[in-house]
This record gives structure tokens, C-alpha cells and sequence, in this order.
């Protein structure tokens, strides 16, 4: 395999010198040895030709995934536990660590070991991997580790933006202009709204926290009572806690990835993949407007633009914006945006519980450390019945003492408007 990184990746590629990782950590209860974790990683490895691969720039600068025949292993750092804390600071550590090494392939673990529990954490770059892959690298390590002789086959790349594009979709004279035109204007955006001031590097940060199964189920209960979904109502809850916390510098939008495998059926659930179209919401600050009212026209806008997404025309077009790449990146890394946070919603993980040897007790939202100057991102994934959030900001852009107000004031919220009884912890 030798292909360009189509656009998204490249974006989340960013550049040689800057890292831009996600971390997934798990909490297992039980006994397992390291040759077990090797052979479950080798096993990986070859089933995914990313992870047998690594990115190389040409002459231009432009990056490609090469395929290798002489990478490592999936490496593995072993830590002695100390805590059910360890694995936060482990995954503020993996968030600056660069995949810079060109013999080690596009992933690693920390095994953070203990005598009865350990915790293990995933690390990719993100330009290799969405929520959706960490799920199925995850669910594929703990299955070979609790059954070696487990086959878990292997799949082909794809070598082109046109290996993902439907049958049925056909590129034209009028769309190969129409992304010229588009592709042009981009680089005039970029151009004028980018910006060379350099910000205050500051420090990512993660808040952490769970709902017990009695709060996470009043919640789902108390948002069908009241008739929305329970993304509606946390998008809703956290942008009136974003407005209550800064005022008028609340922009009152939040963006939401949606999996590119409902569109482009080539992608495959268990297959690596890290573009995801975005869908961008808003509410009015107008107080007049009832939590409620806001929270169904938040889920019908969402329901509309997720309906009218051309996600094959998406892919075909992008890749005629390579060259605004860089002005992007600049924009991203420079300004504040208009939106408050980035809201990624995994919903109920099917990583199975129990196994021979261990028990998967806990799993913990992934994080991504993001280097824009907006980074704000609200991670949820349930599991075992309970809610887990991870929101990740940095200290320049985002005081962590707001950060933790908006999360108090958006859980309050959604107790006051969906009749929770019970407290939310």
C-alpha cells in the first residue's frame, strides 16, 4: 500500500513535529501475561494495514501511508500500578508523544499492571482512527487475550479515494469544476482567516466522570418521558452550561461527528478509518425558548442534516482541497472557532463483559489531545449500564475551574429538565 492521506486524515495528521493522538483505556480485573498481550497485538497487527504501515512525506511534503515489511511489533510500555488515578496520567503522557520512530507502526499500549487489576491503554494518532476503531481494536485485543487461537482474519486496503466511492456514484465534468471552484474558495477563506498570532502554548487537561447505572437510567428514562433523545438533551444541556459560564462569548454551537460507515458501506465495522463528516448545531441563547423546545429542534436539525449528507460527493471533493491543507491547519490552530465544543457520542460500547481469565470491569471514554487553539471535545460512551464522560480542553483556551462549572451546571440541567430524581454524580 502506498496512497496519499485523503483529506481528513491529512488534517488530523497535521504535521511531522506535532502530535495528535487518541488514547482509549479499559480496566480489567483478572490475570494475563505479556507473551498473551504480544501475541494478541501480532495478531492485530496483521489484520490491519494500518498498523503495518507508516507515513512518509514525498518531495513535496505531501504524506502517504506505506505499507512495510519491516516494522516492530506493536510496542508495549509496562507501568506499575498505583492507582485507579494511573491511567489518567498515563493518557496525558500518550496525548505529546509522537509516533516519530520509523521502524514502530501506528500504535502502542500501556499496560499499567497490577496484582489483581490493571488497566490497558490504546494509543493511535488520530489520522488513523475514529471511536469506532478503537471499539473494534479493543474488543479484538481482549477476545485474543482470553483466546490466543482465536482467528480474527485480515482485510485489503484501499489504495484511492475511489476505492470508497459507491458504484452507483460517477464523477462529471460540471462536479470536477464544481470542486475547483469550491477548492479555490477554500484557499481564499483560509487565507484571510488564518492567523499568524501565536497563542500561550498552555497544557491539555481531561475532566473525567461517570453516572451509576440508577442516574444513567433516570436520565434515558427522563428523556423518552419528555420525548428527546438523550443526545439532544446533552448537546442542549452543555451549550446553556457554556453560556452560563462565559456569556456572551458562548458562541451557542457544538459540532458532532456522525460514522462515515452508515454512508460508505466499504468501511467496514471493524476496519480502520478516521474521517468522519460533521454535522454543526446551534440553539438560541433566547431564554423565551424552553430546554425542552430547543432540545427536539436540536434533534430534528440534526436529523436533517445527517439526511441531506453526500458523504461520496464529500470524499470525491475533498480531494481537490490538499493544497488549502496547511491554511486550514493554520486556521484551526490559531482561532477560536464559532462553537463551544465538539460532542462525539459512541452510545452503547458492545465490548463484551466477562472472558475465561479476567473481567472487563470499566471502560473509560476516549480522549484526544487536540492541538487547536479550540479543543474543547466531550467524549460519552455507556457501558455495564453506566455513563462515562471525558472531556478534554487545554488551560489557555479553557480554564479548567470553568470547565468543571460547565459540566456541574450542564448535569444540573438535565436533573431539573428531565424530572431525574436522585443525585448525579
Amino acid at each position: 500500500m502506498r496512497r496519499r492521506l485523503i483529506i481528513g486524515e491529512r488534517i488530523m495528521y497535521v504535521d511531522a513535529v506535532t502530535p495528535l493522538n487518541c488514547v482509549f483505556a479499559v480496566k480489567i480485573r483478572g490475570s494475563f501475561s505479556l507473551e498473551n498481550l504480544r501475541a494478541a497485538l501480532a495478531k492485530v497487527q496483521q489484520k490491519h494495514p494500518l498498523l503495518r504501515a507508516r507515513i512518509q512525506e514525498d518531495a513535496k511534503g505531501i504524506p502517504h501511508f506505506t505499507s512495510s515489511n519491516h516494522l516492530s511489533e506493536i510496542p508495549v510500555r509496562v507501568v506499575v500500578r498505583q492507582s485507579d488515578e494511573d491511567w489518567k496520567q498515563e493518557s496525558e503522557r500518550e496525548w505529546s508523544a509522537l509516533f516519530d520512530d520509523k521502524d514502530l507502526p501506528l500504535a502502542r499500549v500501556v499496560w499499567i499492571k497490577g496484582t489483581s487489576v490493571s488497566d490497558l491503554i490504546l494509543v493511535c494518532p488520530h489520522c488513523v482512527c475514529d471511536g469506532t476503531t478503537f471499539v473494534a481494536l479493543m474488543t479484538e485485543v481482549l477476545q485474543l487475550l482470553d483466546q490466543p487461537d482465536l482467528e480474527i482474519g485480515s482485510y485489503l486496503p484501499f489504495d484511492s479515494i475511489a476505492g470508497l466511492l459507491s458504484e452507483s456514484y460517477s464523477s462529471s465534468p460540471s462536479k470536477i469544476f464544481k470542486a475547483r471552484v469550491f477548492s479555490v474558495l477554500a484557499s481564499v477563506f483560509f487565507l484571510f482567516k488564518s492567523s499568524r498570532k501565536q497563542h500561550p502554548a498552555g497544557k491539555g487537561y481531561m475532566l473525567h466522570w461517570k453516572l451509576d447505572k440508577e442516574s444513567t437510567a433516570a436520565l434515558i428514562a427522563g428523556c423518552k418521558a419528555t420525548g428527546v433523545t438523550l443526545h439532544s438533551a446533552l448537546c442542549v444541556a452543555f451549550l446553556e452550561a457554556f453560556y452560563a459560564v462565559k456569556g456572551n462569548r458562548a458562541h451557542g454551537k457544538v459540532i458532532c461527528p456522525v460514522d462515515v460507515r452508515r454512508f460508505v458501506k466499504e468501511i467496514k465495522e471493524d476496519h480502520m478509518f478516521a474521517f468522519a463528516p460533521i454535522a454543526e448545531l446551534s440553539v438560541e441563547k433566547d431564554t423565551k425558548i424552553g430546554f425542552l423546545a430547543k432540545a427536539q429542534q436540536l434533534k430534528e436539525d440534526l436529523d436533517t442534516k445527517i439526511s441531506a449528507m453526500k458523504v461520496h460527493e464529500l470524499l470525491f471533493m475533498s480531494e481537490y482541497f490538499h493544497s488549502s491543507v496547511p491554511k486550514m491547519v493554520s486556521y484551526l490552530r490559531s482561532t477560536d472557532g464559532t462553537h463551544d465544543f465538539t460532542f462525539s457520542n459512541m452510545g452503547r460500547l458492545g465490548i463484551p463483559e466477562s472472558y475465561h481469565s479476567f473481567e472487563l470491569e470499566a471502560i473509560y471514554s476516549p480522549s484526544v489531545g487536540f492541538p487547536w487553539r479550540n479543543p474543547n471535545t466531550l467524549v460519552l460512551s455507556t457501558f455495564k449500564g453506566e455513563m462515562d464522560f471525558s472531556f478534554y480542553s487545554n488551560t489557555v483556551f479553557l480554564d479548567p475551574q470553568d470547565a468543571a462549572a460547565i459540566k456541574d451546571r450542564a448535569l444540573l440541567t438535565l436533573k431539573e429538565q428531565t424530572t431525574l430524581e436522585g443525585a448525579l454524580l
